[in-house]
């Protein structure tokens, strides 16, 4: 058969086709062999710049998760997270439910347990997808490539990035565990939106932000829905980017995709039929959270200053690493740039946990009281320009608040209240605005440090008198106080401080302000002074160039209850990694400002401000209960200002109220309508203060008590000078007592200022008697002063020497100024009188040294009126006339005369006899040096005076 035809040609047939498979095969191995070496080649191509990554460097890599930091209240009170890009929490593979784990096997590498870090097949199936452009796109990236992606490389869709990704998936296998790969993979990969539209990143997270609960008690259905997220977060997320669930339509993509996952979960045996179809009938959608109040939603001005605070901390932490002296940030603008970027970084993504010193009851229901406090004021429209759209809109500017607490002896912040609103304006009137705090000041600047050089002591005399200064630019200086007419005279420093009296302040402060006194502010932590503030008188009172904040005038005040030691307030009281080490952890650096003797005169000064008489005493009328406080009350100019801060032996508390446009008034204009400015801030600081004792009576130590030093000593001293009581000054009645620090000032020196005086009154001041003055309008035996003590008191400033023992004066009954009226030669201008009846009256002399009035019946003198009386006088018959005298002596010119017809006798009735003569006129005795005087009464200051801060 071999010979036959046919065989003959299969034999011929069957060589030909072995030969061309053999060619075939050799060819398409050479082909393989040189599209492998191509493919290989182009493969080391896209992977030739890819360092070679240590094992240490890959693990770093992956487990450095950006976690979402959290903030922390006083007591480990937890409050919310950080504004940040992303919110991601870590969690551990055993807190996790099985379900996911499942779902994600499932779903995302059926062969994660099997496969070195990829699936070759699925690598090439994709590669086929990519190259043909086919509509199906099955994907073929494990877990292990997924967490390379989202931890080492980028998104970017590129054949280098997949090629290094490949690499390091393979390498990565060698240097971790599936299970540590897993728990990577789970706390990194993206899932959407939580319920108030925030990007969130982990299993942790996403199970709080979708559903309420956590990673662990996740359901089937629920760990299918988030299983499926990662595919396509945005489209399959249940809310919408400004929070809240999605509409029906736009939810079901998500839940179609959740069906999925079910499925794949069952036909790959993870579940059961009976658990698909429980699974697949389960309504998903009730298990949607609602949005709620993110921390910077239900606490804006607290989380953005606690926010800010740890900025400024971790600049200087990071620049110290960098080898950068961390003060260059505080003088370098740009370098604090740079640093603050970082930090915000750090904070946002780094994972801590930042503890501040912020009570929660104190802030809550101080808040409350802020918010519905019933007497700001007046709200004016304005109107502002949109950038955007031009469109101009009116816009509210309602009196803003700024409030701030802290604990003295360890300066914590324990609450404050920020302003009226976020939405108003973001602005913290309590940390970050800066404002003059008007009388605020002088407790600060001037009777502090004058009592810390030994100047004065709590209740040392000083000289409330107007006065005229040139200034350095040529300008006159001339102040006055909150009522512009009024002249205390000599006044007890303790006196002047309560009501807030701006004259005796600069005086005092022209005193001491060559031993720059502005230094103290410094050492107190008041952050804007300006070489101006250490030399301008009005700084005495408030007129700084730019003014403090709520929470440094409050710090300042809270020295003199800590006994003269600064503790510079804060907010943040530690900072820890999230492997619990801490990063930070706060450390008081106490500053010796002033004394304890010092701080302790001060403190008992500032005690009279909150009684009667006080400017503050409206607050003690609005505390319901009682403490030891010591405060001062402060406004500005025109009131664009008004403040109270004060404090007891443990807290502080400050309040500041005034307009964003410092130019509108709290008052002016407005007076009909509104409360006083400083019964404003009164009201609201009582309020605050009763709140704090009701929540936290163990912070506010209501029974605590100011301890005296023992340099702190009671001495007697003459009232008017201040020196040694003299035989002369107790005589006189002048002898006060008050508190001294015996370590800075002691009265030793006797007085020597009390001489007898004769005075006479010239339009209710009193001077010294000339030689020519008529002796009927002299008081004789007063007690008087010498002219070295009128210069010592009045000093360089000079002043009205009649104004030192004012009518007002609580020295004005004991001793008369002893000044020297500058009388001049002419004689005083006359009078007009006229008759009523039988009182004879007349008009004042224009002239200004008339000390009184002689009174003439047809020529003769019958009258003398001294100057204070009344222009009255009772006459009988006859004609009248009247002269001004003045101080030399010299007589007006007889004013005009009116005549009293003599009275006509009445008729008797018949059975009386008639008068055999007539009724003489009634005999008018010319009073003595007393009589027709009318004593000067008492000046009482109005209510405005008692608030005399501005």
């Amino acid at each position: 058969m071999t010979k036959t035809k046919w065989a003959k040609r299969m034999r011929i047939t069957s060589g030909v086709t072995w030969n061309l498979l053999l060619l075939l095969i050799i060819s398409g191995l050479t082909l393989f062999i040189f599209v492998g070496s191509v493919g290989a080649g182009y493969f080391a191509s896209l992977v030739a710049k890819e360092p070679l990554r240590s094992k240490q460097e890959m693990r770093d890599a992956i487990f450095t998760y950006e976690e979402t930091s959290e903030l922390y209240l006083a007591g480990d009170v937890y409050i919310g997270k950080v504004n940040s890009d992303i919110e991601r929490r870590e969690t551990k593979l055993d807190s996790v439910s099985p379900f996911v784990i499942d779902a994600v096997y499932a779903t995302e590498d059926e062969y994660f347990e099997q496969h070195n870090g990829i699936v070759p097949k699925a690598i090439f199936r994709g590669l086929f997808q990519d190259v043909t452009n086919s509509d199906s796109q099955t994907g073929g990236s494990t877990l292990t490539q997924q967490l390379i992606k989202n931890r080492i490389l980028t998104n970017e869709v590129s054949y280098e990035r997949k090629a290094k990704e490949i690499l390091l998936a393979m390498r990565i296998e060698h240097f971790m565990k599936k299970d540590e790969i897993l728990e990577a993979y789970l706390n990194i990969i993206p899932y959407g939106r939580n319920s108030n539209g925030q990007n969130i990143a982990g299993i942790e997270t996403a199970a709080g932000g979708i559903f309420a609960t956590k990673a662990a008690k996740l359901n089937l259905p629920q760990a299918a829905f988030i299983a499926g997220l990662p595919q396509a977060p945005f489209a399959y997320t249940p809310f919408k980017s400004g929070g809240g669930v999605k509409e029906k339509e736009f939810l079901q993509p998500g839940i179609d995709r959740m069906k999925t996952v079910l499925f794949r979960m069952k036909e790959t045996g993870y579940i059961t039929k009976q658990q698909y179809d429980e699974a697949i009938a389960y309504d998903i959608t009730k298990d949607f959270r609602q949005p709620v109040l993110r921390a910077n939603e239900r606490y804006p001005y607290l989380t953005q200053e606690i926010q800010n605070r740890t900025v400024d901390i971790l600049s200087k932490i990071i620049a110290k690493k960098d080898g950068v002296d961390p003060g260059r940030l505080d003088k370098e603008v740009k370098l604090k740039e740079k640093y603050a970027i970082l930090a915000t970084r750090s904070m946002k993504n780094d994972g801590y946990r930042i503890y501040s010193t912020v009570n929660k009851d104190i802030y809550d229901k101080m808040n409350d009281i802020g918010n519905s406090f019933e007497h700001y004021g007046f709200t004016y429209s304005r109107e502002v320009k949109d950038s955007d759209s031009g469109e101009v809109q009116l816009v509210e500017d309602p009196v803003q608040v700024g409030a701030i607490m802290i604990e003295n002896s360890t300066g914590k912040i324990l609450s404050f209240i920020g302003g009226r609103g976020h939405e108003h304006e973001a602005l913290n009137h309590a940390t970050q605005a800066y404002r003059q705090n008007g009388s605020a000041m002088k407790p600060l600047l001037v009777y502090a440090p004058a009592i810390e050089y030994g100047i004065i002591g709590a209740g040392s005399p000083v000289v409330d008198v107007k006065f005229n200064v040139r200034q350095s630019n040529g300008s006159t200086w001339s102040p006055s106080n909150y009522t512009s007419s009024m002249e205390a005279g000599i006044i007890p420093a303790r006196e002047a401080l309560s009501k807030s009296l701006n004259l005796a302040t600069a005086r005092l402060y022209r005193d001491i302000i060559d031993r720059r006194p502005a230094e103290f502010l410094a050492k107190m932590g008041i952050s804007k002074l300006v070489p101006g503030d250490y030399v301008n008188y009005s700084t005495s009172y408030g007129g700084m160039d730019i003014g403090m904040s709520v929470e440094e005038n409050t710090n300042a005040f809270a020295t003199f209850a800590n006994g003269g030691k600064f503790l510079d307030a804060y907010i943040i009281e530690k900072i820890e990694d999230t492997d619990g080490n801490i990063v930070f952890q706060h450390e008081a650096k106490p500053v010796d400002v002033f004394s304890p003797e010092t701080s302790y005169i001060i403190t008992d000064m500032l005690r009279d401000v909150v009684k009667t008489g006080g400017t503050g005493s409206q607050v003690s009328q609005n505390m319901n209960f009682s403490t030891e406080l010591a405060a001062k009350t402060g406004t500005t100019q025109g009131y664009g200002d008004a403040w109270l801060v004060g404090y007891n032996p443990n807290v502080s508390l400050g309040v500041w109220l005034g307009y964003k446009d410092r130019t509108r008034s709290l008052f002016y204009g407005l007076e009909r309508q509104t409360l006083h400015p400083t019964a404003r801030t009164s009201m609201l600081f009582a309020r605050i203060m009763n709140a704090a004792n009701d929540v936290t009576p163990e912070i506010i130590g209501a029974n605590s008590r100011f301890e005296r030093p023992a340099g702190v000593v009671s001495r007697s001293f003459c009232g008017i000078s201040g020196l040694a009581p003299s035989a002369a000054c107790s005589s006189a009645g002048l002898v006060k007592t008050d508190l001294f620090n015996s370590k800075a000032m002691l009265p030793t020196r006797p007085d020597d200022s009390i001489t007898s005086s004769s005075y006479v009154s010239v339009k209710g001041k009193r001077y010294l008697a000339l030689p020519s003055t008529p002796g009927e309008f002299i008081t004789t035996g007063g007690t008087g002063v010498n002219q070295a003590f009128i210069d010592r008191m009045l000093g360089p400033w000079k002043g009205d020497a009649s104004k030192l023992f004012p009518a007002n004066s609580a020295f004005a009954s004991h001793v008369v100024s002893g000044a020297v009226f500058n009388a001049d030669d002419s004689a005083p201008a006359s009078v007009s009188v006229s008759l009523n009846g039988s009182t004879l009256t007349w008009s004042n002399s224009p002239s200004n040294d008339v000390i009184g009035y002689y009174v003439y019946n047809n020529g003769a003198k019958i009258g003398t009126i001294k100057d204070s009386s009344s222009n009255t006088f009772s006459v009988g018959s006859g004609s009248y006339s009247v002269r001004a005298v003045d101080i030399t002596g010299k007589l007006s010119n007889a004013s005009n005369v009116v005549t009293k017809e003599a009275d006509k006798p009445v008729e008797e009735k018949a059975e009386t006899p008639p008068p055999t003569e007539n009724i003489p006129p009634p005999v008018t005795t010319p009073p003595g040096d007393n009589e027709g005087v009318t004593p000067p009464t008492d000046e009482k200051n109005d209510e405005d005076d008692k608030t005399g801060d501005e």
